[in-house]
C-alpha cells in the first residue's frame, strides 16, 4: 500500500518541463529596438514599426480608401540571411489584392512570342460551346431546383 501510494504522488507531481523539452533552447538575447504602435483608429486606420537588434525590421500602415471605407494597407519588412544576402520586402493590399515586391520573389520568364500568339489566337476564336469561365445567371433555369 505505502508503494502504491509513493507512485500515485510520484505521478500526480507538477511536472517540470525544461526548455529541450518543448524543442527550444533559449539563444543569444536580441533587443527590440524599435516598437511604435498607432491604432487602431475609428475609422480603421493603423501604423506600426519595429526593429530588433540584429537587423531585423517590420513596419505597416493603414488606412480607409474607397466608398466603403475598406482598410488597404501597405507596408514591408527585411532582415539580413546568415549568408550577409539582405532581403527587403514591401508589399500593397487594396482592392487589387496583395502585392509583393522583392528581388528574392522568383518571376516566371517571358514568353515566347509563338505563345503570345497561340494564346491571343485563343481569344480571338472561343470553341464554340466552351464554358466562359464566368457565372452567367441567365444559363440557368430559374426554378428547377427542387430540394424534396
Amino acid at each position: 500500500m505505502l508503494v502504491l501510494a509513493v507512485v500515485a504522488s510520484a505521478a500526480a507531481a507538477p511536472q517540470r518541463y525544461t526548455h529541450a523539452a518543448y524543442g527550444h533552447t533559449p539563444g543569444t538575447f536580441i533587443p527590440i529596438l524599435v516598437d511604435e504602435r498607432h491604432g487602431p483608429h475609428a475609422d480603421g486606420s493603423y501604423a506600426f514599426n519595429f526593429e530588433t537588434g540584429n537587423g531585423i525590421s517590420r513596419q505597416e500602415q493603414g488606412y480607409p480608401q474607397g466608398p466603403e471605407g475598406a482598410v488597404a494597407s501597405s507596408g514591408g519588412w527585411s532582415f539580413t540571411f546568415p549568408d550577409g544576402t539582405p532581403a527587403v520586402f514591401t508589399f500593397e493590399a487594396d482592392e487589387n489584392g496583395y502585392r509583393p515586391v522583392s528581388n528574392l520573389i522568383p518571376t516566371p520568364h517571358p514568353l515566347p512570342a509563338h505563345a503570345i500568339e497561340q494564346i491571343e489566337f485563343a481569344r480571338r476564336n472561343p470553341t464554340p460551346g466552351a464554358h466562359p469561365g464566368a457565372y452567367r445567371p441567365g444559363d440557368y433555369r430559374p426554378g428547377d431546383y427542387r430540394p424534396f
